[in-house]
């Protein structure tokens, strides 16, 4: 089929690459003439594993182009993908400027029967706002499809080669039957295609994305509780995920949720149901918690050093939100970062991928280092943000010569507290005891 790709960033570009890795002729739009060139150059604007090696092929094949051209790409298309950015408000809401803003130029593009599909996240009634915009401007057959994006950062390729499940929310049989054909090759193994209409569609995202935010805050505020009266949140989570009821996924407690979906999303959802007069009181609470615990290891720190943090210096391993991603759309190390530059700690970072990103908006207020173990030198301890696997089994022996003391804050649970008490490190995670190590 041919198919256009309305916006190049993660969604897009991941969705137009893999759709042509199935042999579909997918064009892509940008307004960013810098960014077309480069990715007609084969230089990839982000970092997600495989997506390289699929991009390159696809291209190489002719199956995948860019262009500035809306008009363009409209006209040679069956297909229009709409992948634009739907940032938050201050209020918390999705803004629909970009989209409606392409919808309105679509109606003045489209001649014949074209399927427009809501790839980006968006508030019940998308759908219906989109109908409208491109029905100022044409009278040609079309329809409006919401088709959510249920990818991971970091499994992305993956999570659209191999989904668990395909949303498509549309009323016309024409598009569905057209959507059908188009995802076909991705569900081979049975893999369901679920059609729905398309307020069902839309809110099928914020649902799904809300409800493993929440799980994720709720198995947070449990090791917050295991810290307070001394339990072991690992043994709390492995009893609680051997439910079936329950499952294991999305139960692991850290230093809160980030990146581009989550936190959106859920805020997204929570103002879409003021509008509608519902009062999601528990999504108040999701983010009223993740908000705190993004920066809960500061006060651990703090506590440590008997409040007394001027002129310390802070190692930090990871910047992304999270691993295999360079993302650093509200990562918890931002945060962590912002108020240990307040307290007067120097801070030397470094993140496999994420460093060029959070230079961009930190400039030299901190230090990038070459590897991890060099972010260690001089440092009166370690933080870890990211559970990148670099981190996981790291030479304890040279981080032992490297760091001032033998202190480590762990916002990710990486490492055994039988080891770390073992080593001599003093040793501070989420929902663990306390190890003291040897002074």
């Amino acid at each position: 089929m041919k198919v256009a790709i309305v916006g190049t960033g993660y969604v897009g570009l991941v969705t137009g690459t893999c759709l042509a890795e199935t042999g579909n002729d997918v064009i892509c739009v940008d307004i960013d003439n810098e960014k077309v060139k480069k990715l007609n150059n084969n230089i990839m604007p982000i970092y997600e594993p495989d997506l390289d090696t699929l991009f390159e092929r696809n291209v190489k094949a002719g199956r995948l182009k860019f262009t500035t051209d809306l008009k363009e790409a409209t006209v040679r298309s069956d297909i229009i993908f709409l992948a634009l950015p739907t940032p938050p408000g201050e209020d918390g809401s999705a803004d629909l400027s970009y989209i409606l803003g392409v919808a309105d130029e679509l109606g003045k593009i489209i001649t014949e029967y074209k399927i427009i599909v809501n790839k980006s996240t968006v508030p019940v009634g998308t759908a219906e706002k989109v109908i409208a915009a491109v029905s100022k401007n044409t009278k040609a057959e079309f329809d409006v499809v919401s088709n959510p994006e249920f990818l991971r950062e970091g499994l992305a390729v993956d999570d659209f080669m191999k989904p668990d499940r395909i949303v498509i929310g549309t009323k016309s049989e024409k598009a569905r039957r057209r959507m059908g054909e188009l995802f076909s090759p991705f569900v081979r193994q049975g893999n369901p295609i679920i059609f729905m209409d398309e307020r069902s569609s839309e809110l099928t995202k914020y649902a799904s994305n809300s409800y493993l935010a929440t799980r994720i805050t709720f198995m947070n505020e449990i090791a917050n509780i295991c810290d307070i009266i001394g339990a072991n949140v690992d043994l709390v989570r492995i009893g609680m995920g051997s439910d079936s009821r329950i499952g294991k996924r999305f139960l692991f407690p850290g230093i809160g949720y980030g990146g581009s979906c989550f936190p959106k999303d859920v805020s997204a959802l929570h103002k879409s149901a003021r509008e509608y007069g519902y009062d999601f009181k528990i999504l108040d609470s999701v983010m009223n918690v993740n908000e705190t615990q993004k920066t809960i290891i500061v006060g651990k720190i703090k506590d440590y050093f008997k409040n007394n943090l001027k002129g310390k210096k802070i190692a930090i391993w990871g910047l992304a939100f999270k691993p295999d991603t360079d993302d650093i759309r509200e990562a918890p190390s931002l945060y962590i970062i912002k108020m240990l530059l307040e307290e007067g700690v120097s801070i030397s970072a470094f993140d496999p991928e994420a460093m060029e990103n959070v230079r961009k908006i930190l400039g030299d207020k901190i230090e990038f280092v070459k590897d991890h173990y060099e972010a260690l030198k001089d440092a009166d301890a370690l933080v870890i943000a990211t559970e990148w696997s670099l981190f996981r089994t790291p030479d304890f022996n040279k981080m032992e010569k490297l760091l001032k003391e033998k202190v480590i804050f762990d916002g990710r649970n990486l490492y055994d507290l039988k080891l770390m008490e073992d080593l001599g490190y003093y040793y501070r995670s989420i929902g663990r005891k306390e190890i003291k190590g040897k002074k």
